[in-house]
């Protein structure tokens, strides 16, 4: 490893000590991941060598997607996922941001990113950002990338195949109760563009288990889909390709995530308690 990485991923001794902590801990999470007997597809699609760009959707519950992605690769692979996070997140100070960056996260910057690649490092993003993770009623599972390329644009330039990689019930372990052109949702983004700038996290109302916060059980739904090559064509403008692999990618993932929803509807364990899904087909 050069001293290049080791600047991306170099850390002060107490983020050492929560990652080898948190490696720890992954490793021996299989038993209790199983337990809720989260149904997974396509594992057998991810290429070997990890050297590929994981590329996902966000839901509401964030660390559903963030913990089983890694986890699952993991255990096929033997590679380390590094999620590249947003800045607000990965440059976070305290704890907070010890976690993230003890977890394997990095600021998701085209620098940072084409670091890893260099290496061959397996990375997650996702293109949607912090605005897929505060949704309002009527915007479960939709992609909201609002035109960002960059991900397409660094696999291209280092011929990075990507994986998509959808996961459905994160959605629904709340449920949001207001549309976001509603009179409380206008308040709430009017709120967060005061306070942070953008209304791009503004908090829908919410409610969990009937009208509390508390999680509703939800199982939990992840395909992994067909590697895309990123490698240009001959006679192909840079511009045009990075275009076509970025409409590719948001095209494939949609399609995984509409199977998935179609793929729960049938399933009558999708929201039974934990300790009932002994019996749920796999």
């Amino acid at each position: 490893m050069t001293e290049t990485l080791e600047a991306v991923m170099n850390h002060p001794r107490r983020v050492q000590i929560l990652s080898e902590a948190l490696q720890k801990i992954q490793g021996g999470i299989q038993p209790v991941v199983d337990l809720y007997r989260p149904y997974v597809s396509g594992l057998e699609k991810l290429p070997a060598d990890g050297r590929f760009l994981l590329v996902g959707n966000h839901t509401q519950q964030a660390f559903a997607e963030i913990l089983l992605v890694p986890h699952y690769v993991r255990r096929v692979t033997g590679t380390r996922v590094r999620p590249l996070a947003d800045r607000k997140f990965g440059e976070a100070k305290g704890l907070g941001g010890d976690l993230i960056a003890a977890y394997g996260g990095v600021v998701g910057a085209p620098e940072t990113a084409r670091e890893l690649m260099r290496h061959d490092q397996t990375i997650l993003v996702f293109p949607g950002g912090g605005r897929e993770i505060a949704k309002f009623k009527g915007e479960e599972y939709r992609l909201n990338w609002q035109g960002r390329s960059g991900f397409a644009r660094l696999a291209a330039e280092y011929d990075y195949p990507i994986v998509p990689v959808g996961l459905v019930g994160g959605d629904d372990v709340y449920k949001s109760l207001v549309t976001r052109d509603s009179k409380l949702g206008r308040l709430s983004q009017a709120v967060s563009e005061r306070f942070s700038g953008s209304a791009d996290m503004a908090m829908p109302v919410l409610r969990g288990i009937g009208p509390t916060l508390i999680p509703r059980p939800q199982r939990m739904y992840l395909r992994f889909g067909d590697p895309i090559d990123t490698t240009k064509p001959k006679r192909v403008p840079a511009d045009t390709w990075v275009g076509t692999v970025r409409d590719t990618t948001h095209r494939e993932l949609e399609g995984i995530l509409r199977d998935l929803l179609a793929l729960r509807a049938d399933d009558p364990f999708r929201e039974l308690n934990p300790l009932a899904w002994s019996r749920a087909v796999a």
